[in-house]
């Protein structure tokens, strides 16, 4: 879809909601805690918000439907795909073509080109009759200059790849700022591709908050696409689909809880929830009760994939955290939300956990395409364990199948129970978490 139509389309949905609220881009913007001036950007089609939550935030206020919120889910899935695969081609623009703008940078920062490239990979020298400051003399040096970086670049992926397992950050970090991600290290099987490797599991680099490790998905076979690639990069390794997961989006601040082993003295008042995976990673918490996962699906061509269903697999069971448990609304507000439809429960206290259709939602099978993508959501609730899990994605196309493990960034999801934990809220006004129940309402 050209990036144009896909932008506008999502674009025109948001003023339509806008307008039928019936409320000023001022009051709007404030009460999303955003400039104006970004507001009617995105209204007016000039830019793509990164993240979804905002998003759903301002259609909430203006009273989307929910056949509305699912609708501009799937618009912005599409706009902001076609923003990927133009920053992805700007990325890979050739060496002629960006030669110019690096030689003003080096002119603007004064630094001299280094006479030769510090790489094996490097072109030879000029001869000795080249005059010096000739054209043909300048090129071989920003070539040589560009292969001693991408040289360079190659090192740094490598030690990362094997500082880092999985190719994710610890399990304290949270590289993107707590913007939604791909699924990250997602383990890809099908048919004509390499099967998942026998590496050890994933949850093997579990946190240091974990009190027991579990058996974690398989790892990504090399040459696989991982479940989040970008489009484009699943059909090279014959995988027609991705999957975008953010495990820990919200149904709404009053469902939302994490359980964290720290007083309430240091622990950071309760964020929006565009800035939970941050929260969660600075607090090294885990989610308390029930975690609310937004799924993603969309295909990487014109043609259509089933998804054939989703398989809960459990990686670690243990007894309940005795953790802190902290509610993310603030008492005295009102929470809105209803069961979005492609809605799934599961009970991660059962032996064999699998997922129902909410009341009114179809079951699996689905489809989907690159430009019919699909959103799934889904609660999992838990009381008596403390559970490391994941989710198996099967998918057909054609002749090809094949599964595709759903995970966060490379390690299980984590959800515990949490039935007798000190509660604590975060009063309007306040300045500090207190016991649950204790705030005097006006």
């Amino acid at each position: 879809m050209p990036e144009h139509t896909a932008a506008a389309d999502f674009a025109a949905l948001l003023r339509e909601l806008k307008d039928r609220s019936g409320l000023s881009y001022g009051v709007l913007a404030k009460r999303l805690h955003m400039s104006t001036s970004t507001l009617h950007r995105y209204c007016n089609g000039d830019a793509v918000p990164a993240d979804y939550a905002p998003v759903e935030r301002l259609a909430r206020l203006c009273k989307a439907h929910p056949e509305e919120l699912v609708e501009l889910h799937r618009r912005w899935v599409l706009a902001d795909a076609v923003r990927g695969r133009k920053g992805a081609a700007a990325a890979e623009t050739p060496p002629e073509e960006a030669g110019s703008g690096t030689a003003l940078g080096q002119e603007a920062s004064g630094a001299a080109p280094p006479a030769e490239a510090p790489s094996a990979g490097a072109p030879p020298a000029a001869p000795a009759d080249t005059e010096v400051g000739t054209a043909p003399t300048r090129r071989r040096t920003r070539t040589a200059v560009l292969a001693g970086i991408a040289v360079a670049a190659v090192a740094v992926g490598v030690a990362l790849a094997v500082g880092l397992p999985g190719g994710g950050s610890d399990g304290d970090g949270d590289g993107d700022g707590g913007r939604h991600r791909p699924v990250g290290a997602a383990g890809v099987t099908a048919e004509g591709t390499a099967p998942a490797s026998s590496s050890p599991p994933s949850s093997a680099a579990a946190s240091p908050s974990s009190p027991a490790k579990g058996t974690g998905p398989a790892r990504t076979p090399a040459g696989s696409a991982p479940a989040g690639a970008p489009s484009g990069e699943g059909q090279k390794s014959g995988v027609p689909v991705t999957v975008r997961a953010e495990p820990y989006a919200w149904e709404s601040p009053c469902s939302q809880r994490y359980l964290a082993d720290k007083p309430a003295s240091e622990m950071k008042p309760p964020p929006l929830e565009e800035g939970a995976a941050a929260w969660v990673a600075a607090h090294g918490a885990v989610s308390s009760g029930q975690q609310y996962l937004r799924l993603t699906v969309q295909g990487t061509g014109p043609e259509t994939v089933v998804v054939d269903g989703l398989t809960v697999r459990v990686a670690g069971k243990r007894a309940p955290l005795a953790w802190n448990d902290y509610a993310m609304a603030y008492p005295g507000v009102g929470c809105g939300g209803g069961v979005q439809t492609r809605a799934f429960a599961v009970s991660l206290d059962s032996a064999r956990p699998s997922l129902t259709p909410e009341p009114g939602n179809e079951d699996f099978p689905f489809k989907v395409s690159e430009s019919d993508p699909e959103v799934y959501y889904l609660t999992a609730s838990v009381s008596a364990y403390d559970v490391d899990w994941y989710l198996e994605l099967k998918w057909s196309s054609g002749d090809r199948s094949g599964t595709l493990t759903v995970d966060d960034e490379g390690r299980p999801f984590r959800t515990s129970g949490n039935k007798g934990r000190p509660a604590y809220e975060f009063p309007i006004g306040g300045d500090g978490w207190v016991p649950e129940g204790t705030t005097k309402l006006e």
